[in-house]
């Protein structure tokens, strides 16, 4: 811990959201909290423009504990919108930009969500104009945070029309609204990715989140000073917790980004000094390929976190030796336990780092159990559990899926394999969901993808399951050459076969320029699989 966090005893520790906007405005004054697209938001004006949203959410007649949702990209407003709505007392419903009307439908209905922020030029689509008839009778107002071409919709405000009109709340109104919060409150209300059915909404608190989170800026060494450049969406906890949140925390200044490309960030890095820039491995490994890469000055760069079930050791230490990363950690969690459960020591070798996901965060345990509900031990293969009391309350409306993830010991169940070593650093095998059986024998894919990303011409890997009539289902990898290599599918299957289990090594290859992603830049297995059912 540097002297600059004792003295400021960081990152800061408050029970709710609008106390640390208050807090930080109050300590980081003169510092900036947000740059965006040219504009400048000290920390010092923050909690009065946090408070314009609240008061304009006010005179709309949002109470405590309404949902209001946001529909948008990374950018400042983003982060005002929340902590506003957040001030106002109501729950933040943050939805995924890739998601279509339907979707995005579904989950306003479900959640009741009566009030929208959305954006009309974001990838030329109108969001806003999507929902106009599907949400006619849901929506009370949509507040479009940029500018749009279409023609006006009804019941829509403006951005600056919205913050005028809420000047005739008062701000004291609005500070004792933000007063009545306590840690327990809910603070959001994030819809899984519905991978496995229907999205389900994940709820909240806001003392939770901050708690553990606050071990997450511990572990990056966040500092006044340090510029953190977010990827990651805003929607996900890794944008919004691992990121604006936590840089709230510490004094941090935000630098929004809403669509990751390579040479944007590249530029990004050097011109706006980024120093943090976590991110999942696909992004290091786009900025370790880059033919520019060796041009580009870096020197700025300082922490990074990423986490994955697959991470070569060699990505650790390029990104400590290509990309001057002095920090460098993984992290798991998900969702239901508020983004994070356990994190690596950065000062642990490149291959306990990049092999495990590091030991409980404080105040978390983490267990393996098997089907029969026995707590297995060390270096054993089985269901990973959660208990903390950064576990959600539950899945919103739907009690019998939250009776089925949360025991009646209050352990989570996770769906993740994994195990814990004789020192409790997690290993984490894959999903149970995405297992395979080849010949009677359970292969998971991340474990086969550890394996394929450690020969010297594979640059990303992806295997899935796929049916076969003699083995019942085998394996298929999907892979990216490094640059220049000349790999082929002979090759590679002779090697794995020397590297693994006969029943693990993939019947088939198929090489690929890129793998698909999501908008949170981790491999899409959905689009894998759809590809190859079509081919």
């Amino acid at each position: 811990m540097t002297s600059m966090q004792t003295q400021l005893e960081l990152p800061l520790r408050t029970t709710t959201t609008p106390e640390l906007v208050f807090e930080a405005s109050r300590r980081f004054a003169g510092r900036p909290a947000i740059e965006d697209n040219g504009e400048v938001i000290d920390y010092a004006e923050l909690a009065t423009r946090v408070l314009d949203v609240a008061r304009g959410l006010i005179q709309l007649g949002v109470k405590p504990g309404d949902r209001v949702a946001v529909w948008a990209p990374n950018c400042a407003r983003w982060i005002l919108a929340t902590l506003g709505l957040q001030m106002a007392g109501a729950v933040l419903v943050p939805i995924n930009t890739r998601m279509k009307a339907a979707e995005v439908t579904d989950i306003i209905t479900r959640s009741g969500s009566r009030v929208l922020f959305s954006v009309g030029d974001f990838l030329d689509t109108d969001y806003p104009a999507q929902l106009s008839e599907s949400c006619a009778d849901q929506l009370d107002m949509t507040i479009i945070l940029s500018t749009r071409a279409g023609k006006p919709l009804a019941n829509s405000l403006d951005w600056d029309v919205f913050i005028e009109q809420g000047q005739v709340v008062s701000e004291s109104s609005a500070r004792v609204r933000a007063g009545e919060l306590q840690g327990n409150s809910l603070a959001d209300l994030m819809f899984t990715s519905g991978t496995t059915g229907k999205p389900k909404g994940v709820m909240s608190t806001h003392e939770a989140g901050l708690s553990a989170f606050a071990e997450f800026a511990k572990t990056l060494g966040l500092v006044p000073g340090d510029r953190f450049l977010i990827v990651n969406p805003f929607f996900h906890t890794f944008g919004y917790k691992a990121g604006w949140l936590c840089s709230l925390m510490c004094g941090v200044t935000i630098l929004p980004h809403p669509v990751f490309d390579a040479d944007e960030v590249l530029e990004r890095i050097e011109k706006d000094q980024v120093s943090v820039l976590p991110g999942p491995p696909t992004l290091y490994l786009s900025l370790l390929a880059h033919p520019a890469l060796e041009q580009k000055n870096l020197s700025s760069l300082r922490a990074a976190s990423t986490g994955s079930s697959s991470i070569p050791p060699i990505l650790i230490e390029r990104m400590r030796d290509e990309l001057g990363f002095k920090v460098v950690t993984t992290a798991y969690g998900l969702t239901e336990c508020s983004g994070i459960a356990t994190i690596c020591d950065p000062d642990d070798p490149a291959d306990v780092i990049a092999g495990t996901s590091g030991k409980a965060i404080a105040g978390t345990e983490v267990a393996i159990f098997d089907q029969d509900g026995t707590q297995l031990g060390p270096n054993e293969d089985g269901e990973i559990c959660i208990r903390s009391p950064y576990i959600m309350l539950g899945y919103y409306q739907n009690e019998t899926a939250t009776a089925e993830a949360i025991d009646a010991d209050n352990w989570l169940h996770t769906g993740d394999v994994g195990s814990l070593d004789e020192k409790g650093y997690l290993r984490i095998t894959g999903r149970l969901k995405d297992m395979f059986i080849v010949g009677g024998f359970n292969c998971y894919p991340a474990e086969i993808e550890a394996a394929l990303v450690e020969h010297p011409e594979v640059a990303q890997a992806a295997v899935i399951g796929v049916p076969d009539e003699r083995m019942g289902e085998v394996g298929c990898a999907f892979i990216v050459k490094r640059h220049g290599c000349r790999l082929d599918e002979k090759d590679l299957v002779q090697w794995a076969r020397q590297q693994m289990a006969n029943y693990k090594v993939p019947r088939e290859v198929r090489f690929v320029s890129a793998l698909p992603v999501n908008a949170s830049n981790k491999v899409d297995k959905l689009v894998l699989k759809r590809d190859y059912a079509k081919a």
